[in-house]
Parts: C-alpha cells; structure tokens; sequence
C-alpha cells in the first residue's frame, strides 16, 4: 500500500516536472494578434481597432497585424486609428489582403501610420481625392483647400514612419493609386507577401521604433491570434448600415403613428422606442442628415393628418413624398461640401423605391376605399360597423380632433373633422367606421 502511493507521488512529480519543463518554452513562442477590416471604415471600425490595440498591449503581445481591405471612409474615425496607430508601444503591421484588395482613400491614411505597411500581389493603394458628403468632387477653392491641409497631413504620417512623403502626398493632390509593385519601389510600403505565414516569416528580427522606443519584431513561429468583432460590435456593424437605418426610423414613426391612433397598445409603443433607439445608435454612428430626419417625421405626421380625413388624398401623396425625400436626404450634407476626402454613404435606392412603394400603395389602397364609401362609411366598414352609424356616444376625452369615445359598453378611438375640438364628456354622433377608428361629430 504505501509503495503504492509512494509510486503515484513519483508520477505526480514527474508529470509537473515536464509541465514546467514544457511550459516556458511554450511562454517564449511569440504571439502575433491579427484583425480584419473590410469594407468602409466608420467610428465602429476605430473602436475596433482601439480595442485591438489595447488588448495586444495588455497580453504582452509581439505584433499586431490589420489586414486592410477598405476604399476609405470616415475622416475622423480615420484620424483616431492613425493616432492610435502611431501612439501604439505594440509594432502594427497594415497588411492589404487579399490579392486584389486595396487600401483606397482614407485607407492610404492608416497604411501609411503602420510600422510596416505590407500589400498582397495584385492589391492596389491611393486615390485619396477631396469628396463631397454625395461622393461627387469638392469643386473649387474648397477642393484647393481641402488638398492642402490632406497634403500636410499625409506628409506629417509619412515622415514619422520614414516612407516616401512626395509619392504618399501625389495619392492626395493628383489622386494616384499605386500597384503593391510600383508603391514598394516608390517606399510608399515596405514588403510584399502573398499570404500571412509569408508575411511574419519577412517580419522577424524586422526592427521598428514604437511609442516605447526601438524594438526588434519576433515574428516567425508565432502563435497567431485572430480578434474578432464582439457581438455588440456585430449588432453595430448591422445598425450602421444606412438602409437599416432608414428602415427602423419609418418603422418607429409608423409604430408610434398606431399608439397616437389607437392609445393604450402595447406593442406598438414598445416597437417604436426601441426602433427609434436602435435608429438613433446608427444613426450617430453614420454622416447623418437631420434634414432627413426632420422629412420622416413630417412624412408620418401627414400619414396621420391622412387619417383624419380618409379620402382626402393631399395628406398621404404629401406623407410619401416626403417619406422618399427623407430616404434620400437622410445621410450625407448636401447643403454644403464636406471639409473631408470622405466615402459616401448613403441609402440604397432600391430600399427607398420598396419603402416608398409600399407607402404609396398603401395610400392609394385607403383612398380607393373612401370614396368607394362616399369618403364616409362604405369602403372602411363591415356590415357589423355600417350598425353603428348613427349611433350616439360620450368623449372620454378631448377630441382634438382625436381622442377616445365609448358607445355603449366599448371604448373607441374617435376623430373628429380638422380643427374641430370637442370636450371631454360631450355627446357626439358616429358618422363613419374605418375600421377600428369612429368619424364623429357633435351630436
């Protein structure tokens, strides 16, 4: 028995002697953590790379690799990732990958703020040209201007990491895109590699200088590391698509359209709020227009308008209009040119024309029904409501001209003609049912 235990107590020993035999050489293999941006870079797009940034500093990691894919952005969020970049005590290596890929516009920007800046065969960097918010070009004086503070700027990132400041500064004034070829002889970047292995192999023993001071990158072996975006960053990424936007800002107005109309819904008023809240995120996430804003809101406010007088018309070809026009107008500034060499954003057409449509049917569909009634009962009742005409009931409350009214043991949604207001406990007569709401009038 006791040679037993004296035999497992061996083992247990000579199992942690080779733990921590193994262990520190695991310890010394390098780590290289590595992040993806593709697409348009956006506020979400720095955040991201931020945080990138301050866990490989916190893990104690060798090198942090952003593989590249963009054809710009957002002007700000751009500046953020160029001084995180710059700021970084972790050697940050910009890889634009995959072949093909490129680094367009602001893109140039964050390529060049690297410790080393890497292309793909086939991939292609520049044409960083002065934009207005809709994409088309700065036009005059405004577009000198915006060149020569674009101009300084580059050439103040391209000196700090040693690059080629007159052929980074041409991407600017002349819009020049350079092949991974052309911008490796011109030093606009330092390597290229046709995959990731390649590229830390060509890395290690690379010396760099990082806000702490010269460093020497340990790279091959390394134990690679991928950072993806968190759930809230993936929920973000959906909400700072401009037709997600637009789709959830008519999708509240119209939810809280139906609470207005029929008080005391729940669900309605529930999916309003957070439609609105989940909008207003992206929204300030995004180059938004208030203009566009301020276009669904009177859009929705003439849909209720359209109700209080079904038939009618002028409200609801009023509400789609303007509906469409908030689609339009709802991201970018076209009341003055941006300051900024900035990506355009903006609503898909296609969104707008399915959105647009539907609302346009939709008035047609009620106004049809009106007059089929003589714009008073027919087109908007069953033959249970056509009873009710006629009926007498009390305001629960004011009606101004819509409120709420109870004829005999049920409680209604009333309205009464524009610009008629009836007190609370008046007696009024039903005129019309449409639907779930009474057309009244003093009785």
């Amino acid at each position: 028995m006791r040679r037993g235990i004296v035999s497992a107590a061996a083992f247990a020993l000579a199992c942690l002697a080779g733990w921590l035999i193994v262990t520190p050489a695991a310890a010394d293999s390098p780590t290289v953590l590595v992040m993806d941006v593709n697409g348009p870079i956006k506020q979400l797009t720095a955040d991201q790379i931020a945080r990138g940034l301050d866990t490989a500093h916190a893990d104690g990691v060798q090198l942090v690799v952003i593989r590249l894919n963009s054809p710009g952005g957002l002007f700000d969020p751009t500046r953020k990732i160029v001084q995180d970049v710059l700021d970084s005590e972790v050697p940050v290596a910009v890889y634009v990958s995959p072949a093909g890929a490129h680094a367009g516009s602001t893109g140039t920007f964050v390529a060049a703020a690297a410790n080393v800046a890497v292309m793909a065969p086939g991939a292609n960097i520049g044409a960083v040209s002065p934009l207005e918010a809709a994409g088309d070009k700065v036009p005059g004086s405004q577009a000198h201007k915006v060149s020569q503070d674009m101009r300084a700027y580059i050439r103040s990132v391209a000196d700090a990491r040693g690059r080629n400041a007159d052929a980074l500064e041409d991407t600017v004034w002349n819009a020049t895109a350079y092949s991974a070829q052309e911008a490796l002889r011109l030093r606009v970047v330092d390597l290229i590699a046709a995959d990731l292995p390649a590229l830390l192999d060509q890395l290690n023993g690379r010396q760099t200088t990082t806000a702490a001071g010269p460093t020497t990158i340990a790279s091959r072996d390394a134990h690679v590391r991928y950072l993806g975006p968190t759930v809230l960053e993936q929920l973000l990424g959906i909400l700072t698509m401009p037709e997600v936007v637009f789709v959830l800002f008519v999708t509240a107005c119209l939810a809280l359209l139906v609470e207005v109309l029929f008080p005391g819904l729940i669900i309605p008023s529930l999916l309003g709020v957070v439609a609105l809240a989940l909008a207003v995120l992206g929204f300030l996430n995004l180059p938004g227009s208030w203009v566009g804003v301020v276009f669904i809101v009177f859009a929705a406010a003439l849909f209720y308008g359209e109700t209080t007088v079904p038939g009618f018309g002028f409200f609801g070809a009023g509400g789609v209009l303007f509906l469409v026009l908030g689609g339009i107008f709802l991201f970018g500034d076209f009341f003055r040119p941006s300051d900024l060499p900035e990506l355009s954003f903006a609503v898909n057409p296609i969104v707008i024309a399915v959105i647009g449509g539907i609302a346009l049917g939709s008035w047609v569909l009620l106004v049809l029904l009106a007059q089929a009634g003589g714009g008073e009962t027919a087109g908007f009742q069953s033959a249970a409501d056509a009873a009710l005409v006629g009926r007498k009931g009390v305001t629960l409350s004011d009606l101004r001209p819509s409120g709420r009214v109870r004829v005999g043991d049920r409680d209604w949604v009333a309205t009464a003609d524009p610009g008629v207001a009836i007190e609370r406990g008046e007696q009024v007569r039903i005129r019309a049912v449409y639907g779930e709401v009474l057309k009244v009038e003093r009785a």
